[in-house]
């Protein structure tokens, strides 16, 4: 009977032990998923990218173009172009050591100069201030029109055909931009780009646009001179563009698009990196988007690369860009400002819980304030400071073993990670109105600021209450925008 409850017992014990153990093991591997592993040593190489000279660039965009043509099905090869970061663009990739240094410094510095005016325009553009903030910008324009979007320079490009035969050409991509526009001969001001400034009179599609015509009324308060419709745009970081506008034909891919409504610039300023001019992406009626309308269905689909792959991201137009298993947020519209992409954020997570937030912090207010805005010109999101306090806090918390370093720019969150090849850290997620959770990769929220080692929380504090989702926060995440039906999809592809 001894030996029996002996026996007994020995089991209970075993069974008790087996359960803890697959208990221990289940919130251990729940756990690892909630951290995910930094590579120091990847993200440093990563930001030493030797930058490319334009030719090179040339070379490199034709070739992925006939790639594109053979690997992806023919109606999304007809519409894909690829992009590449205005950083990677740049007259020599001749470089030692401590020239990487100090260019990455340089570049550093340069991006988030750009970033602090890019989000200084968004918030008076959407604050309020419409298009008579933009006028300010610049003062001698006198009695031009200013388009009402007051924008940045942009950071990605793409390669395009303008007129007829087409001639190529770089443009910035914006998202929030409800124009195209392209420098123009004769140029009585134009900055350096890398091709020939495009000349209207080696087109045989080119054609100019008539103050009574539609497509004049379409802009917002356009302007009048001997008889043709005239345009103006200034941005944030000092840039402008002003001319005529006209219809003209794009090569997008291989796809062939006539009559597209493009302003031809005559008078032109700014920091566009070789660029020849714009490609607006906005939700109006204006930008590209819109005036391909039924030809793709109000969609499209961009990857921008992550920092350090040495491969590019794209840019695809049409409904089958859209993929399946992407998760879906519908777009908020704000009638005050329907150039912009705006989604329902509920609230914010580090590792794996989400953090005690009140969801009208991001919340789009009647009168058209506030919200959340998802720019491809804006680097670093920027959220609401109580938001922000909150997330940099609980992050902050679950790091206390990594050893900080003195704030940069506009990051007051740094470490000192020169002594590892790899670190764990938590997750950082995104929730979505509706219930999608976007969960980011490491090398979106921290990132290198210098080649010693300094990595920085990728995050700052808006100063009103909008919040914008920038570029580093959606780099190597497939982002698809279904405007026919109001819904932006992430995933489920990356590049």
């Amino acid at each position: 009977m001894a030996f029996s409850q002996t026996t007994l017992l020995l089991k209970l014990v075993l069974l008790l032990h087996i359960l803890c153990s697959i208990i221990t093991t289940s919130t251990s591997a729940a756990s690892d998923t909630h951290f995910q592993i930094l590579n120091v040593n990847e993200s440093i190489k990563g930001s030493r990218t030797d930058h490319a000279k334009m030719s090179q660039y040339n070379e490199l965009f034709e070739r992925h173009n006939n790639i594109s043509s053979s690997n992806t099905s023919s109606d999304e090869a007809r519409w894909k172009l690829e992009l590449v970061h205005r950083d990677k663009m740049s007259s020599s990739s001749n470089t030692t050591n401590s020239m990487h240094y100090r260019r990455h410094q340089h570049s550093f510095h340069a991006r988030m100069q750009r970033d602090v005016k890019r989000v200084a325009t968004l918030v008076r553009r959407l604050s309020g201030g419409g298009a008579d903030a933009a006028k300010h910008e610049v003062q001698d324009f006198g009695t031009d029109v200013v388009s009402g979007m007051d924008q940045g320079s942009g950071e990605y490009f793409v390669r395009i055909g303008v007129g007829s035969p087409p001639r190529s050409q770089y443009m910035v991509i914006d998202s929030g931009s409800d124009i195209v526009w392209v420098q123009c001969q004769p140029c009585s001001q134009c900055y350096k780009q890398s091709d020939p400034v495009f000349d209207p009179a080696d087109s045989a599609s080119f054609s100019g646009v008539s103050c009574s015509s539609a497509v004049c009324d379409r802009l917002e308060n356009a302007g009048c001179h001997a008889g043709r419709c005239r345009y103006e745009v200034s941005y944030g970081d000092g840039s402008y563009t002003k001319g005529t506008l006209a219809l003209e034909t794009l090569t997008i891919g291989r796809t062939v698009v006539k009559n597209v409504a493009i302003g031809c610039g005559h008078k032109n300023q700014g920091m566009f990196v070789g660029a020849a001019g714009l490609l607006g992406l906005g939700g109006g009626s204006m930008s590209l988007v819109g005036q391909l309308g039924g030809q793709t269905g109000g969609a499209f689909s961009y990857c921008l690369v992550s920092r350090g792959t040495g491969s590019s991201g794209s840019l695809v137009f049409g409904r089958e860009a859209l993929p399946v298993g992407a998760a879906w947020v519908p777009l908020v519209r704000n009638p005050r400002a329907t150039s912009f992409y705006y989604v329902g954020l509920s609230g914010l997570g580090v590792g794996g819980m989400r953090i005690p937030i009140s969801e009208d912090l991001f919340r789009l207010t009647q009168m058209g304030d506030d919200g959340v805005v998802m720019d491809t010109g804006t680097a670093v999101t920027r959220l609401p400071t109580p938001a922000y306090e909150a997330l940099r806090d609980t992050f902050v918390e679950q790091t206390g073993n990594l050893p900080r370093a003195s704030g940069l720019s506009i990051f007051d969150t740094c470490y000192n990670l020169s002594g590892f090849v790899s670190v764990r850290v938590p997750t950082v997620s995104f929730y979505f109105s509706g219930g999608p959770v976007l969960t980011l990769p490491a090398s979106n929220f921290l990132i290198p600021v210098d080649d010693a080692g300094t990595f920085c929380f990728a995050f700052a504090p808006s100063p009103s209450g909008l919040s914008i989702i920038g570029n580093i926060q959606q780099e190597g995440i497939q982002i698809s925008f279904d405007g026919a039906n109001g819904f932006v999809g992430f995933g489920p592809n990356v590049c």
